[in-house]
């Protein structure tokens, strides 16, 4: 289940805030916001930054962009609990009523994965066989995650160098002019801002974001592991109890020690 991931938009208000609250403070000079506001350095950056991504990728990975910054702000519930206890469940109405039996009950489970998973076995597809469609499937998630994602890495690559772009502009013309000492505050300007809104842009928003959409990725990864696991479990026979020790040791060790602490009988939060 996705929702709204509140810490990518905290965590780009206080990077952001830092910043103002420095400039306000700051004991040297002024420290006016609008010294920080250049029209020239935003253009070099920004226009130097589109066009790259533009060379690099094709209309069909920019039409992605949209769904993947989307997902930056958003997080999975992966319930590891609720997940091993389905498959115990699964694997009980397997013992007792046959690998048929599980597909009367399938509209019951919400993820497509999952029910991939039980319809191949209960089709009497060979274990090995089973292991090798699935995880095709997860290889093709991995896969076109990582195209999504790699729009922003490379935007968190090209945004310092169109920075260090736009600090060579600021300096030649710093040196062009050098006898219009009027020219030489605005025109170092230039070249240091130009710096700076690159690598804020590396730094603070893209760089993140990629780092958090392959955590994602990764986490998905994670989780689809056990659904086959899980799947394989259930179509070869294992006993419910073997199974759940078996998927058991795919939960985090913070979530064990909570299993065995909770008095029997009591189920246990996987938060």
């Amino acid at each position: 289940m996705k929702k709204t991931d509140l810490l990518t938009p905290i965590g780009l208000f206080i990077g952001m805030t830092a910043m103002f609250l420095a400039i306000f403070t700051s004991t040297v000079g002024a420290g006016n916001l609008t010294d920080f506001l250049q029209v020239t350095s935003i253009l070099i950056v920004l226009g130097g930054l589109t066009a790259a991504i533009f060379i690099n990728f094709s209309l069909a990975d920019l039409k992605l962009m949209p769904r993947v910054f989307k997902e930056a702000f958003q997080t999975r519930n992966h319930d590891l609990r609720s997940l091993i206890d389905t498959f115990v469940d699964l694997s009980t109405k397997a013992r007792r009523e046959g690998l048929l039996a599980l597909e009367a009950g399938l509209e019951e489970v919400e993820d497509p994965f999952i029910e991939k998973g039980v319809l191949l076995a209960v089709d009497g597809i060979e274990p090995d066989v089973i292991k090798d469609i699935m995880m095709a499937e997860v290889v093709a998630m991995e896969e076109r995650h990582r195209k999504g994602r790699l729009v922003i890495e490379k935007a968190a690559e090209y945004a310092p160098a169109w920075g260090m772009i736009g600090t060579l502009v600021g300096l030649v013309l710093m040196l062009q002019n050098l006898n219009d000492p009027t020219t030489l505050g605005p025109n170092m300007a230039v070249a240091l801002l130009t710096t700076l809104y690159g690598t804020l842009l590396a730094n603070l928003v893209f760089g993140p974001m990629a780092h958090k959409l392959m955590l994602s990725t990764e986490d998905e990864v994670f989780v689809k592991q056990i659904i086959i696991e899980g799947v394989i479990g259930v179509q070869s026979g294992q006993n419910p109890k073997v199974l759940q020790e078996k998927l058991a040791a795919f939960l985090p060790a913070s979530s064990k020690k909570k299993e065995e602490e909770a008095p029997l009988g009591e189920p246990v939060s996987n938060e």
